[in-house]
């Protein structure tokens, strides 16, 4: 399963078989898919139920903070799964905010003592620090999709009653609660209907519970700080990980891009999961799932309404599902007393109009082809002149915003069209120009571009048409 949109149509066979053959085939294909067919919903059913048993149905929530009824009331507490037989069906709309801890001893008021004598500063098991993860999920019934956004951990915005911080530190200063309104308040208003925070060895636990993830890492990786306790030696190429080494991929932020760089890799490692972990299997194992980490989460989520989630996650095409990044840009050397991301309100009201709902702004919503980044990442290991019939072909359908931009470290087979700022339809104009590639919405292209085109070898096996249709 793949966290993309593919356009492209099947071309029909110039030679048409003979009818009674291709009647035969059609039969014996129609009675094949519909025994899959029903094999998987007897299998979604079975899994989901299953699930269900294990764990002893309840509405009490898979919590560990004591919010007062005040910070409780910042989340909605309607009902968002079924009754009855409808237990695993989403019935409206839920915005998620999910946050990762990653929690030092000095970090919390009574460190472990068996932390004083030691020389690095190990991960604890608590919810008190800094949240470096963060997303606000929507995973929506009406539009069948699920949406994540990725708020950067260095955002600078207003926390309620504590002046302008980064965003991380409204967990530390209010808990759940404070970083749902500070999350809020950024994103225009939109509402939060749970939490879930889960630290650093929580995070370990779950891909290890998942049989670990197979992920491309994009280049060597080496990094080493002991005061806290992270050790990073990861080589670059595609390959299995297990819980920790895919930690060290999650963690590794010391590049040029910096924190907007890890949360690149942190949607490539999603993207990986959801390609092998979310099936009807996942499911039934989701017992076992959360008896491995229910040490390491807090949420204000049921059990009912987490498999709720993650039944509808599995129901989900993969094509509609989309991964954001907060619009933004690096604060300038000696801008503030510090590094930030500077949040773009203009462009966070067309996001959040566009994938949450919210009111739309007055600008028009529309991209003009003429004004619109297109930024090419070429993955084929060819020079520049191999893309040269590419940008004639994109100027030809009125694209005037044309650059090269650093290689596309993975080798892909095909060409991926990157909506960088969510603009899925001017991301399928361009497939549609160009009539091959995929189109996803996701945040891993080029930082500064509205559509990344990642070349892949499909390009090679078109460029001699293209080269040709664009000669005058």
């Amino acid at each position: 399963m793949t966290i993309q949109r593919t356009s492209a149509e099947g071309n029909q066979s110039a030679n048409a078989p003979n009818p009674k053959d291709k009647n035969s085939q059609n039969s014996k294909s129609g009675r094949w898919l519909w025994f899959w067919v029903g094999m998987s919903g007897i299998a979604m059913v079975s899994a989901t139920a299953g699930a269900l048993l294990a764990v002893s149905l309840t509405s009490t929530p898979l919590q560990q903070a004591d919010l007062s009824p005040q910070e409780e009331a910042v989340f909605d507490g309607d009902r968002i799964s079924g009754e009855g037989l409808r237990f695993s069906q989403l019935t409206r709309p839920v915005n998620l905010l999910v946050m990762g801890m990653s929690v030092l001893p000095p970090d919390i008021q009574n460190p472990p003592t068996e932390s004083k004598n030691l020389k690095y500063l190990p991960q604890v098991n608590s919810f008190d620090g800094l949240s470096d993860v963060m997303l606000l999920i929507k995973f929506d019934p009406e539009t069948k999709k699920v949406v994540m956004l990725s708020i950067p951990r260095d955002t600078r915005t207003e926390i309620e009653g504590h002046g302008m911080k980064k965003i991380n530190a409204a967990n530390v200063e209010g808990g759940p609660a404070l970083t749902a309104k500070t999350v809020s308040n950024v994103l225009g208003g939109v509402g939060i209907d749970r939490y879930i925070r889960i630290n650093v060895l929580g995070v370990g636990k779950l891909i290890d519970a998942l049989g670990g993830v197979t992920v491309y890492v994009p280049k060597d990786m080496k990094y080493q700080d002991d005061s806290q306790h992270l050790y990073i030696n990861l080589k670059a190429g595609k390959q299995h990980l297990n819980g920790d080494q895919a930690l060290q991929l999650l963690r590794f932020r010391h590049d040029e891009l910096g924190d907007i760089g890890r949360i690149q890799r942190q949607q490539m490692v999603i993207r990986a999961l959801i390609d092998q972990t979310v099936n009807p299997v996942t499911v039934a194992q989701l017992p076992k799932i959360l008896n491995v980490v229910k040490e390491n989460i807090d949420t204000n989520l049921t059990v009912e309404e987490l498999v709720a989630l993650v039944g509808f996650g599995v129901r989900t095409n993969r094509s509609n599902m989309e991964m954001l990044l907060l619009p933004g840009r690096f604060s300038e050397k000696n801008e503030y007393d510090a590094s930030y991301w500077l949040p773009s309100k203009n462009s966070i009201a067309k996001l959040m109009a566009q994938h949450f709902g919210l009111e739309a702004p007055n600008e028009e919503q529309v991209s003009n082809p003429n004004s619109l980044r297109v930024a090419i990442q070429d993955s084929t290991g060819g020079d520049r002149s191999n893309l040269r019939p590419l940008i004639r072909a994109l100027e030809k359908a009125g694209y005037r915003n044309i650059y090269v931009s650093k290689p596309w470290s993975e080798p892909l087979e095909v060409t991926n069209i990157i909506a960088q700022q969510g603009d899925s339809a001017s991301a399928e104009s361009i497939r549609n120009s160009l009539g091959f590639g995929d189109v996803r919405v996701e945040s891993t292209g080029n930082l500064d571009s509205d559509i990344s085109i990642q070349v892949g070898k499909d390009w090679l096996q078109q460029k001699a048409i293209f080269e040709e249709s664009t000669k005058n």
